[in-house]
């Protein structure tokens, strides 16, 4: 008798959205923009509070992948204390001005930067 095969699926990373921001639950467009991110990921979540936001990326697994949006106000906060965490892939940083975040985020690699409101 053929033992069946078995298929073992190594992907087991999870891919999620996380959101930094003081007015993230607040704003229309916010909220707006929240609706729109969670029809194409599965997993979203917001902060308003940046202790809250480490430590939650702090307990993430090594192994799944992290995409932080965040202002440049906290962004100046958060930035160089998580970047070098493996789980988080790219950091995007809206401000509405880029001018003055282009210095202290040109020493981190995983950090775009966005010019505007999400």
């Amino acid at each position: 008798m053929a033992t069946p095969a078995i298929t073992h699926n190594n992907n087991l990373e999870t891919v999620y959205l996380v959101w930094l921001d003081t007015s993230v639950n607040i704003s229309k467009d916010n909220i707006d923009a929240q609706q729109q991110f969670r029809t194409i990921i599965n997993h979203l979540e917001t902060f308003e509070n940046v202790q809250e936001c480490e430590h939650y990326l702090r307990q993430t697994s090594k192994d799944d992948r992290i995409f932080l949006i965040v202002n440049g106000r906290l962004g100046q906060e958060i930035v160089p204390r998580i970047h070098q965490y493996r789980q988080v892939s790219s950091i995007y940083v809206y401000c509405m001005n880029k001018r003055t975040n282009e210095e202290w985020t040109k020493h981190f690699t995983k950090v775009i930067l966005i010019d505007g409101e999400i």
